[in-house]
């Protein structure tokens, strides 16, 4: 298995489907190709032939088998290893975080384009637009309800690590990026995403990358 992402410190959607596969447990070559760069106009041009997805990451290679979009590779490695350990048991909480990932990986634009993914910095950003405000008490509400209903048995959204913490790592990094306060039970959950060893291995190697995205450095 091959897995294509872009710049670790930049690439959102590249961290899920990274964290998918690691959390299937299967071995994988990982292949990191800068975004915005000539070098991924050059990969995107290789890469149109196998898959019609305009170039974008991450994109999953198994054999001949060809999977892109991050949910795609995530319930591509359930199927291969058992949906278990992606998704609860129970089948309300596994409703409730079939929903929150699908909401994550449809909606809130406004966060995704006023608070764009840079593990490596931290601001304080002193004018969030409404819509970027509704988003954030809209992810909390999610959060709160998810630990609330079923997170009694572990620090995570539905107790143990699964499909729900992978799609919203993301946005504990851009919680943490920009200093979105928040209450109390989002932090502890924000800290144990934050110190999973997946994560740790993430954010060490996006600070190790030498790729800047100018765009991304001046927001705030």
């Amino acid at each position: 298995m091959k897995l294509i992402i872009g710049n670790k410190n930049y690439s959102s959607w590249s961290m899920r489907g990274w964290l998918a596969v690691k959390q299937s447990g299967l071995h994988f070559e990982e292949i990191t190709v800068p975004i915005l760069g000539e070098h991924w106009d050059r990969q995107k041009e290789e890469m149109g032939d196998v898959q019609p997805s305009s170039g974008k990451v991450p994109i999953l290679w198994d054999g001949e088998i060809v999977v892109w979009d991050s949910l795609a590779i995530l319930e591509y490695c359930a199927d291969k290893v058992g949906r278990d350990r992606f998704w609860p048991k129970d089948e309300s909480a596994r409703g409730m975080a079939r929903s929150m990932v699908a909401e994550m990986h449809s909606s809130f634009a406004a966060l995704r384009s006023d608070l764009p993914m840079n593990v490596r910095r931290r601001v304080q950003l002193e004018n969030i637009s409404d819509q970027a405000k509704h988003d954030i008490v809209r992810i909390l509400g999610l959060w709160a309800e998810a630990r609330a209903r079923h997170g009694k048995a572990g620090p995570f959204l539905f107790g143990t690590y699964g499909a729900a913490d992978i799609f919203f790592a993301p946005v504990v990094s851009r919680f943490m990026t920009y200093g979105i306060g928040v209450p109390g039970f989002a932090q502890s959950y924000m800290q144990a995403v934050w110190e999973h060893a997946w994560t740790q291995e993430w954010i060490g190697a996006a600070e190790d990358e030498e790729w800047v995205i100018e765009q991304y450095e001046t927001v705030g």
